[in-house]
């Protein structure tokens, strides 16, 4: 996990925060189906934010402790997704609201050092 400063890049979501951590960025994924998770298993999740849409997907299990952060559709810190990030030390922001979703791949920064979890996309 890499930790950066803020300031770089143009706010396209925002959520709660599950703990408060410092920002971090990494390539966007988004996660829909098991299979998704096992295409990413055959490479790296690392370096990965993974976006979910369903607070109780369990389908992250195998790779949660390789991800840099995780952004959730739905749910709040007490659900599943909240409860594995917190224990595995992944930043994460639940039922995020986003203006406009990233591409596969774009940089993104995930930002949880304030009140609300950020989401900003990164040029590059």
């Amino acid at each position: 996990m890499t930790e950066i400063g803020t300031g770089n890049g143009t706010t396209i979501g925002v959520g709660t925060r599950v703990f408060a951590t410092a920002p971090v960025r990494g390539a966007w994924r988004r996660l829909d189906t098991p299979d998704d998770v096992l295409a990413l298993m055959d490479d790296t999740a690392e370096g990965v934010v993974a976006c979910v849409a369903d607070a109780g997907a369990t389908f992250l299990a195998p790779i949660f402790d390789e991800l840099t952060a995780v952004v959730c559709l739905s749910g709040t810190p007490l659900s599943h997704i909240g409860i594995v990030s917190r224990e595995y030390q992944v930043p994460c922001v639940m039922s995020a609201v986003l203006d406009a979703e990233p591409k596969n791949g774009d940089t993104v920064e995930i930002d949880c050092s304030g009140v609300d979890g950020v989401i900003r996309l990164v040029a590059e």
